[in-house]
C-alpha cells in the first residue's frame, strides 16, 4: 500500500469515530479537519434556514476558515477523505481543506456518513477544488459500525 492519510471533518462525532476505526484498520495516519469556529448544535440545525450550516450550504462559494493547516499532504500518495453528507454534498469546509493544499498527482478516496442520503453530487462538487491531475474517487458510505476486517478489505479495493 502507498503512504495513506485519513483526513476527516466531523460535526457531531459520527464521522470521527468511523475515521479513527478506518485509520487503525489500514495503518494510516489521521488528521482532523477542524473549523476555526467550531459548529454548535444551533449551527447544525438544517431546518433553520438562517443556521450557519444552512447559510454555508446555500452559498457554494462559502469556504469556512480552518483551525489549522498542519496536514502534511506532500508526505502522502492517497488520502481517504471523510465527512458527513450535508444536502447531498460534502460540507463546504471540505472545499476549504482541498483548496489549502496541493493535491497534484494524488488520489483522494471519499468516505462519508449520512442520516439517509447517498453521496449525491459530493465528488463533482469537490473536483473544482483540486488540481486537474488529482483523482477523486467516490468511495463508500460508512454509516453502520464496521469491523476492522471489513474496513481493511474495502480500503484495499480503493487504495
Amino acid at each position: 500500500m502507498s503512504k495513506t492519510l485519513v483526513a476527516y471533518f466531523s460535526a457531531s462525532g459520527t464521522t470521527a469515530g468511523v475515521a479513527k476505526e478506518l485509520a487503525q484498520a489500514v495503518g494510516a495516519d489521521i488528521y482532523e479537519i477542524r473549523p476555526a469556529v467550531p459548529y454548535t448544535q444551533a449551527d447544525l440545525d438544517w431546518m433553520n434556514k438562517k443556521s450557519r450550516s444552512s447559510v454555508e450550504m446555500n452559498d457554494k462559494s462559502s469556504r469556512p476558515a480552518l483551525a489549522d493547516q498542519d496536514a502534511h499532504i506532500a508526505a502522502y500518495d492517497t488520502i481517504l477523505l471523510g465527512f458527513p453528507i450535508w444536502w447531498y454534498v460534502a460540507p463546504t469546509i471540505i472545499n476549504s481543506f482541498l483548496e489549502s493544499y496541493d493535491f497534484s498527482g494524488k488520489k483522494i478516496v471519499l468516505f462519508a456518513t449520512s442520516g439517509g442520503s447517498g453521496f449525491g453530487r459530493a465528488a463533482a462538487g469537490l473536483k473544482p477544488s483540486v488540481a486537474a491531475d488529482t483523482v477523486i474517487v467516490e468511495g463508500k458510505l460508512l454509516n453502520s459500525r464496521q469491523t476492522a476486517a471489513s474496513l481493511k478489505a474495502w480500503a484495499e479495493t480503493v487504495l
